[in-house]
């Protein structure tokens, strides 16, 4: 379980593509705290560290991405020299500071603009049709691991929807919400309370 609230930016050091693709992370945390088995919100999606260590460049943690999670994650984001969003699980006693994040990433969505707006950032982002139901104007919502809260949401002909989200300079500085640009892809995980509520109408449809 996680906050969206992200705590260091990590880099893929390396990718190697086998059964499963094994990623070397780079981070800022000591990886001494780290148990073998932990999860890791790694831009939102949830993994769990096989390996780790520390050498001349710094701490570093291994995970394996199975198939499966790269068909469901953001194209390109598991590529070597990626930055990513870092997030370690939540603890008992630990502040609530965003909203209560799985680390499941229910799509891939699409930035359509991003405007500036005073020392803040405006993005307008494309959620697939499957999800635009779920995403309510002041309702939270998990973009590449980071938790935002919506400001308008415009439904589209297609059955998507187009929403907004301020962009704080504090959240561009901690995440990589300063590499925003049109056109790139996102994942996203709705608001958990939102997935159940559509689970009890479908069944009671």
């Amino acid at each position: 379980m996680f906050t969206g609230i992200i705590t260091d930016i990590g880099t893929i050091r390396s990718r190697e593509d086998r059964g499963d693709t094994r990623l070397v992370i780079a981070t800022a945390h000591d990886t001494a705290t780290i148990d073998l088995g932990a999860s890791i919100a790694c831009s939102g999606a949830c993994l769990t560290v096989v390996d780790k260590g520390r050498d001349a460049d710094g701490d570093w943690f291994a995970v394996d991405a199975s198939a499966e999670t790269l068909a469901r994650t953001a194209p390109g984001m598991w590529d070597a020299g990626r930055r990513l969003n870092i997030e370690r699980a939540l603890k008992v006693g630990d502040e609530l500071g965003g909203h209560i994040v799985t680390g499941h990433v229910d799509a891939v969505g699409r930035i359509v603009a991003v405007e500036p707006v005073g020392d803040s950032v405006k993005l307008t982002v494309e959620a697939p049709a499957a999800l635009a139901p779920h995403i309510a104007p002041k309702g939270s919502i998990t973009l590449d691991g980071v938790s935002l809260t919506v400001n308008e949401v415009t439904d589209q002909p297609d059955g998507s929807a187009h929403f907004t989200l301020n962009i704080i300079p504090h959240t561009q500085a901690m995440t990589t919400l300063d590499e925003a640009a049109a056109g790139r892809p996102v994942n996203l995980e709705i608001d958990i309370l939102a997935r159940y509520l559509a689970r009890m109408q479908a069944r009671a449809a």
